[in-house]
């Protein structure tokens, strides 16, 4: 930039969603999230990350800050702007609970899609259907709205260098590429197990102890699972068919 600043800059998307979900994240100031120096329909600047070597430190400190952004909360589970995941949209309208929101608009529109596509039969969408009419008992405790990043894989996570030039002190964990809503906080933590992430036991230990999830959230991961592998289905069909069918049939042992 002319002041000396490095940015990162992404075009030829409709970038609306991913703009609004990094300021809302940054918002609390519990996560470390890039600057958006400017966006519009199709480009999208943000402050440069350096980063580094993923470290248990980071990950420790990630995981307590998640937590923090967790807690900043939501006023409804959806977002007040229209949502994306790659780039596919997502309905964001606001619902008053989270096994009506998650199932009518994150689980069943991807898998439906998926079925038009050809990509999933009419049996393999049955058998989704009927885990979705089970969220509300297997769901756990209901919990309040809480401020998710939607697609905490470990590629949207940028393990950047630590702040000082003599390489002192901890790095830490900035967030990007989101699909930022209002959602249930125990999502991010299915996401963040669906692919692994560097040092992922102290990040889930670190979450933990600052904020407990409910008693069986580890039996409840394949039911978060759902939306992300139908959406993978969406992506890249086959590959990821028979996943999803497994974390199906996985709630519906429950």
């Amino acid at each position: 930039m002319d002041d000396g600043r490095r940015v990162f800059v992404k075009r030829g998307a409709d970038f609306t969603a991913e703009a609004a979900g990094l300021r809302w994240l940054a918002e609390p100031e519990a996560v470390a999230v890039p600057e958006v120096v400017e966006a519009d329909r199709d480009t999208l600047v943000l402050e440069w990350i350096d980063t580094a070597q993923a470290t248990a430190e980071a990950a420790e400190r990630f995981g307590r800050e998640l937590a923090a952004l967790h807690a900043a909360g939501a006023e409804a589970f959806g977002a007040p702007w229209p949502g994306s995941i790659a780039e596919l949209p997502m309905d964001n309208g606001p619902a008053s609970d989270w096994p009506s929101f998650y199932t009518s608009q994150r689980v069943l529109p991807f898998v439906r899609q998926a079925r038009d596509a050809g990509r999933l039969s009419a049996a393999d969408v049955d058998l989704v259907e009927e885990a979705c009419d089970r969220v509300t008992e297997v769901s756990g405790p209901a919990e309040p709205p809480a401020r998710i990043h939607g697609d905490l894989w470990n590629g949207n996570l940028l393990w950047s260098a630590p702040p000082d030039t003599d390489g002192a002190g901890p790095g830490r964990v900035a967030l990007v590429d989101p699909a930022a809503h209002g959602g249930h906080r125990e999502t991010d933590l299915a996401m963040l197990a669906l692919f692994g992430a560097p040092h992922l036991a102290v990040i889930l230990g670190a979450y933990r102890e600052a904020a407990p999830p409910a008693d069986g959230w580890r039996e409840r991961v394949p039911l978060h699972q759902l939306h992300p592998l139908a959406v993978h289905v969406c992506l890249y069909g086959d590959a990821y068919r028979g996943s999803l069918l497994t974390a199906a049939s996985e709630v519906l042992a429950m």
